[in-house]
């Protein structure tokens, strides 16, 4: 069955006083957009249709318009704008929360953009900063920025300090040694030997994808144990593999 679209009708009664006059009448229930028609579930759908789904605002509009509802894309942007700014103290708040914890996972991802008025797109880039696997939070913040500067990330950090999980690109360069270490992140380095293995059977890029899934194999078999002895595993297991891996990286 399709969805339905129905409308809440909200009675609001009045009361006048018979000596003074006083007219008296029941506030209006709490709304997202104040005064506006969309109720909250509609504006839930409007949104994880567009962030979760991917329908860009134009398939929505046709996708209501076959439902017998016209809600103009104009109409659904100026919902998703007054949603942003109604949720942002949530995402200020997970964000504090978010920088209380001394490691964290940063990365960032092309995304294109609709320059207004251009009739083209642009290469802007959603950077995303989470809690490691094996917090008790888990969370991720995105921060939406117009370029991949490493401007961004330092604004988004602030003055956090700790260690931080990601990729070798320059951008979060120059945060490091300013109480942030830097901890690399072995999936990025082990895309370059896979891809280089995928392109000419590399026995080189073999040996150390071999090497980097006995690493895997002991983060299987410890990812779901306690702190202490997950430590204790990876002494035992994970570093003599760490450290061949690295005795022959330098030999070849």
């Amino acid at each position: 069955m399709p969805g339905e679209f129905t409308v809440e009708r909200h009675i609001r009664g009045k009361w006048a006083c018979e000596r003074c006059e006083t007219l008296i009448q029941a506030p209006v229930p709490p709304q997202v957009i104040n005064k506006g028609i969309p109720t909250a579930g509609l504006l839930a759908q409007v949104l994880v249709a567009k962030y979760a789904d991917h329908l860009p605002l134009y398939r929505q509009e046709r996708i209501f318009g076959r439902a017998g509802l016209v809600i103009p894309r104009s109409t659904l942007a100026e919902w998703v704008g007054a949603c942003g700014v109604q949720l942002q103290p949530l995402v200020d708040a997970l964000r504090n929360i978010l920088l209380e914890h001394a490691v964290l996972h940063a990365d960032e991802t092309p995304v294109s953009m609709l320059a207004p008025g251009k009739k083209k797109t642009h290469r802007a880039y959603v950077w995303a900063y989470c809690t490691t696997p094996f917090s008790d939070l888990k969370a991720v913040v995105y921060d939406f920025a117009p370029t991949r500067a490493g401007e961004h990330a330092r604004t988004f950090l602030g003055d956090w300090q700790g260690k931080l999980v990601c990729d070798d690109y320059s951008g979060y360069k120059a945060d490091f040694g300013n109480g942030i270490i830097e901890i690399g992140c072995l999936a990025h380095a082990r895309r370059k030997f896979y891809d280089l293995h995928q392109a000419n059977k590399s026995q080189l890029a073999a040996q150390a994808l071999e090497y980097i899934g006995q690493l895997y194999q002991t983060e299987r078999e410890a990812k779901d144990l306690p702190p202490d002895q997950r430590q204790r595993i990876r002494d035992e297991k994970a570093r003599p593999i760490a450290d061949a891996l690295h005795q022959w990286m330098l030999a070849h």
